[in-house]
């Protein structure tokens, strides 16, 4: 077969040369631009942690978390305040109830990601750094206003925001602004005396 040269001095071992040549060098090329691709955003998932930062008892905390996590399991499980109680889970006994910025909220109930950046006060951050008790937990003691003691933490956060909220003028408003709050030991009595004794002791302060 002869290498026959075209008029333009192309022959066709060189046509055929160039042609093999850049369909080799097609796949690399596609290659490279599918490489230079920016990657595709992974859409968050539910199991996915998200960084959440509050203050809890005056101190700092910063915490990754799968958003399903509940204020109650944040602080018993990974901060490892284990006063606040759980009782119900269900938001029905009042045991997990601590302050978020001065407010009373059954931790149970309340996802950790919504107090982002928020102030919670457990049981654990009421006593003084000197260990002096807050009023609310030395009336307690000393009216024996617990017996089990299961349900005293969220009790004693419980009276806090009930007195700070002005619901502790008598005998009957405490007993209702207390409701959502059950002692199975039925220490009521003891609990709205020892509620007096901290609203008169909180007034004079």
């Amino acid at each position: 077969m002869s290498n026959s040269t075209s008029p333009s001095g192309l022959s066709r071992r060189s046509f055929m040369t160039g042609s093999v040549s850049a369909a080799a060098a097609m796949p690399l090329v596609a290659t490279s631009t599918k490489a230079a691709e920016p990657p595709t955003a992974k859409a968050a998932g539910p199991r996915d942690l998200s960084t959440i930062s509050m203050r809890i008892n005056k101190q700092a905390y910063t915490l990754a978390l799968d958003n399903r996590t509940s204020l109650l399991d944040a602080l018993r499980d990974h901060v490892g305040l284990t006063g606040t109680k759980k009782g119900c889970d269900h938001g029905q006994c009042g045991a997990c109830t601590v302050l978020v910025d001065g407010k009373r909220v059954l931790s149970c109930l309340s996802f950790a990601v919504m107090n982002q950046g928020r102030e919670v006060t457990t049981v654990e951050g009421l006593a003084s750094a000197e260990g002096e008790l807050h009023p609310v937990q030395q009336a307690f003691v000393d009216h024996d206003a617990f017996q089990c003691g299961y349900c005293t933490p969220g009790q004693i956060m419980s009276a806090i925001g009930c007195i700070d909220e002005g619901h502790a003028g008598s005998d009957n408003d405490i007993r209702e602004h207390m409701s959502g709050n059950l002692c199975r030991c039925a220490a009521y009595p003891n609990i709205v005396a020892a509620i007096i004794q901290a609203r008169d002791e909180i007034r004079r302060a």
